[in-house]
């Protein structure tokens, strides 16, 4: 799933967006995963909708064709171009992996979201065309910052994603692509950890974190209200050797871990993720 080596000197993260679709249930708070194909960068893992930044996505006419973002967004970046294209990037990703996409002025359907992701991805139009011809948006003010991480050095491919949720309406349905996700579902948060914990799907520590956070949301409302108030700082785990009564591992720190250079903690829960077996779990620091 990753590709870390601790001898590696690190290469300049590709910027990169994450959608975490999260909705009311019957049951509560549910969030939409899709499970990735088996190769490549997080290959198998159940993951978040998301990918890199692409040149298209800051191209000046999505000013006009995405309502104003979140203030705490600017955050996010250094500058308001940027801060809009990793929007721009969060939504074309979800429609192409998940066929949803948070979109204003017009009411799309299940049928059409597949269309437009069909047409898109045979390169017949582009999204921002498909957005002009029917006069709507990409609802950027849907989009509410909720982190950002930053893959080890240690690891060949390099993204810096930030992360954004996103509340659904009961039509958003979601669909995975069959290529680059090959299975989609959605789930209680609480439920998704339970299922990794046995051994039935793989999360990497920012899912893992992320699906950590939602557990303890009631509803969207209260997965907002967490939202607002997260910390927005590039969490960027470091790969250090872990030695406890189990024997010799490794183990990916976070910030506010006694071996990460920095010191306040910008994550709640556990300060590593230790690698038992072919998982990385979250556990305290030994001692």
């Amino acid at each position: 799933m990753l590709d870390l080596d601790p001898a590696r000197q690190g290469v300049t993260p590709r910027d990169a967006s994450t959608l975490v679709v999260v909705r009311d249930g019957d049951g509560g708070l549910e969030v939409f995963c899709v499970e990735r194909q088996k190769v490549g960068f997080l290959g198998g893992a159940v993951v978040f909708p998301g990918g890199k930044l692409d040149p298209a996505d800051l191209d000046p006419a999505w000013a006009e064709r995405s309502t104003a973002l979140a203030a705490r967004t600017s955050a996010l970046a250094s500058d308001a171009a940027t801060v809009r294209g990793l929007a721009v990037a969060a939504c074309r990703e979800a429609l192409e992996e998940a066929a949803i996409l948070p979109v204003s002025g017009v009411a799309l359907g299940h049928a059409e979201r597949l269309d437009w992701r069909a047409r898109v991805g045979r390169h017949e139009t582009t999204l921002l065309a498909l957005l002009g011809e029917h006069a709507a948006q990409l609802d950027m003010a849907a989009l509410r910052p909720l982190s950002r991480w930053v893959t080890p050095v240690a690891e060949s491919r390099r993204f810096d994603a930030r992360f954004f949720l996103y509340v659904a309406g009961a039509a958003m349905t979601g669909a995975h692509d069959d290529h680059e996700t090959t299975a989609s579902f959605w789930s209680p948060p609480a439920q998704v950890l339970s299922r990794f914990v046995a051994g039935e799907l793989q999360l990497a520590p920012p899912t893992h974190r992320t699906l950590e956070l939602l557990a303890s949301a009631r509803d969207t409302a209260q997965a907002l209200a967490l939202a607002e108030v997260s910390c927005l700082d590039p969490v960027c785990p470091r790969l250090v050797p872990h030695k406890d009564a189990r024997g010799d591992s490794v183990a990916l720190v976070l910030p506010g871990d006694p071996e990460h250079e920095v010191r306040e903690p910008r994550s709640p829960g556990r300060s590593r993720y230790v690698l038992r077996g072919d998982r990385f779990l979250p556990e305290d620091a030994p001692g």
